[in-house]
């Protein structure tokens, strides 16, 4: 294969998932850059491949991510893989595929499962916008600027979080964030997958009974902040549909733009510009 790395998703939970092309090149590459050789040598067994592995993760990846890219610069080709998913993303692989930018080494996606797409796909929340914030900050200051600013956030906000973790969290978003749908999807893919859709408030009381504890990672997708639209007089939807014509809008683009947020349809608000004139 040609020296260069290729970033190739593995399975978020069932073997089943890998493709044929993340098969092929897992074979076929020089050696496997791995979050933790332990997990991988698993996925690797399943699918018959034996290939040299070297550890790349957050507590070693300055020096160890230098090794790896001399590496490919002397004419050896790289799959980087994490423990599940797509590497590179809220993983130190996006380290790695920065080097690589940065001396003009060939990077190749290979793209497999990603929990965080997989959860907003079967969360019922709106999917047409989105943030990924990743695992919460576990130092307090850091945690509640974060939360404070998802606070005004409209998109559909999309968390990581660990079980041990889940409890403080949901309450932490209640707080900062109120009552909102939330969609917790725990160990999707896997045997003892779960999905469910609920609030905010109901969220805490699921775990509240000590004989029901978290388990498992779970992604938690959270519904974006609800703007109401403007109450406003015909009068005043007119005169900002007229300000926008003075910048240069045409007349029936400002009527869709002020019909989005005055509460009257666009028809309207041309008739009410048209007999002003």
């Amino acid at each position: 294969m040609a020296s260069k790395l290729y970033v190739v998703g593995t399975p978020i939970g069932n073997l089943g998932d890998i493709t044929y092309r993340a098969v092929e090149v897992l074979k076929s590459v020089d050696f496997i850059a791995a979050e933790d050789t332990r997990v991988s040598v698993k996925l690797l067994n399943y699918l018959g491949i034996k290939k040299p592995m070297v550890s790349y993760h957050e507590h070693n990846h300055k020096y160890s991510g230098e090794s790896i890219i001399k590496r490919i610069s002397d004419g050896e080709s790289c799959a980087v893989i994490t423990d599940a998913g797509m590497p590179c993303i809220s993983d130190p692989g996006e380290d790695l595929v920065r080097l690589c930018a940065e001396r003009d080494i060939p990077v190749e996606v290979v793209p497999g499962p990603s929990a965080l797409i997989s959860a907003l796909a079967v969360s019922g929340l709106d999917t047409s916008k989105f943030v990924f914030e990743g695992f919460p900050s576990t130092a307090k200051n850091s945690r509640y600027d974060m939360f404070a600013a998802c606070a005004n956030e409209q998109r559909t906000i999309i968390f990581y979080e660990a079980p041990h973790k889940l409890i403080s969290t949901l309450r932490d978003l209640y707080k900062f964030l109120g009552d909102r749908k939330i969609t917790l999807c725990r160990e999707l893919t896997k045997l003892h997958e779960e999905i469910i859709r609920t609030t905010l408030e109901k969220a805490q009381d699921i775990y509240d009974d000590t004989s029901n504890p978290p388990r498992g990672e779970y992604v938690l997708v959270v519904e974006g902040l609800e703007v109401k639209p403007e109450v406003l007089t015909q009068e005043d939807a007119l005169n900002k549909v007229k300000e926008l014509v003075a910048k240069g809008m045409r007349g029936a683009d400002a009527c869709r733009e002020i019909a989005k947020t005055s509460g009257f349809s666009k028809s309207e608000l041309y008739t009410l510009l048209i007999s002003s004139d």
